[in-house]
């Protein structure tokens, strides 16, 4: 077979491919006049691309956070308590806020127009109090603090909602400001619920497992002992009184030891003063009967261990009569 010249062979027909050359993409417009040396604008950022957390932070500082004493009347009550409800279970947090400072309001100005749908609303705050964001949180316990004191001694018949336990965990927080809100809001309530039916929920957080909560729950007993007289303490028991006392002051927290000695000094106050009046009422005194410190110590005796008793004793007896 006939050798091919070496000068042959690539078939004629066949050419050079061409090179490729790299494709460098062209900068937007938008972006090339942000970059550009003579401009001075900021480059500006589309809402759907700024971070969630961003956002958040400025949805939230647009949230503003009234105090009770510079919220004013609503300007349309009957309307704004009509549509209440559907605005405080809207989907959209910033609407919610608005309908929970138009709560306030009502609370404060327009209570007649609050009463017939307290309940529903108390469910509704109870349900923002769950939402994560700290605005709708803040605003919410807010609402609460307002309602207590415009309604305090109606509340009883909607506690079910288990505001307190929510304000108990809301207060125990590591969130300064929704802490000391929840505070707040725990005061307000010890001091314008009844305190009987109050105290009797507050009784099963004494041997809650979370301290803090242990603790604002000592506080708000305490609150409330303070403000029952010798017959409702009779009601409850002076005996079991006496006894979440003594748990409390072998708590792990300065606050609730604290609380249960202020709880000790108003049960000894009342058993006191009664004692007292009993026995001028039958002139015993000069006929040996026993005296109000004998019969305290008797009766702390009668409730309690003897090592409880006697720590409880002491109390009364260091505390100015």
């Amino acid at each position: 077979m006939a050798l091919r010249a070496l000068d042959n062979t690539m078939p004629a027909a066949v050419k050079e491919r061409p090179k490729k050359v790299a494709k460098v993409a062209a900068p937007a417009p938008a972006a090339v006049k942000a970059s550009s040396p003579g401009s001075g604008k900021r480059k500006k950022k589309n809402d759907e691309n700024s971070s969630p957390k961003a956002m958040a932070a400025a949805g939230e500082q647009a949230v503003e956070y009234i105090p009770s004493e510079e919220l004013e009347a609503a300007d349309h009550p009957k309307a704004k308590a009509a549509g209440l409800v559907a605005e405080l279970d809207s989907k959209d947090w910033i609407r919610a806020c608005e309908a929970l400072n138009d709560a306030r309001r009502l609370a404060i100005h327009h209570s007649a127009l609050l009463n017939p749908i307290l309940e529903k609303v108390m469910l509704a705050i109870v349900k923002l109090m769950k939402n994560p964001r700290s605005a709708v949180l803040k605003t919410s316990i807010m609402a609460c603090t307002d309602i207590f004191n415009s309604f305090g001694n109606l509340l009883s018949s909607v506690s079910d909602a288990s505001f307190d336990k929510l304000l108990l965990l809301k207060a125990s927080q590591d969130k300064r400001f929704v802490c000391e809100e929840a505070e707040k809001a725990m005061r307000a309530m010890a001091a314008s619920m009844p305190p009987l039916p109050l105290l009797k929920k507050l009784k099963t957080y004494v041997h809650h497992a979370n301290l803090r909560v242990r603790a604002k729950a000592a506080v708000a007993i305490s609150h409330c002992t303070a403000r029952m007289d010798i017959e409702a303490m009779k009601e409850f028991g002076m005996s079991a009184l006496l006894q979440v006392a003594a748990e409390l002051l072998n708590d792990r927290l300065p606050e609730a030891r604290e609380a249960a000695r202020s709880v000790v000094g108003s049960v000894h106050g009342a058993f006191a003063k009664e004692a007292a009046a009993r026995a001028d009422k039958e002139e015993e005194k000069e006929e040996g009967a026993p005296s109000v410190a004998a019969s305290w110590e008797s009766f702390c005796s009668l409730s309690l261990p003897p090592i409880s008793a006697q720590a409880v004793a002491k109390i009364a007896a260091a505390s100015p009569q």
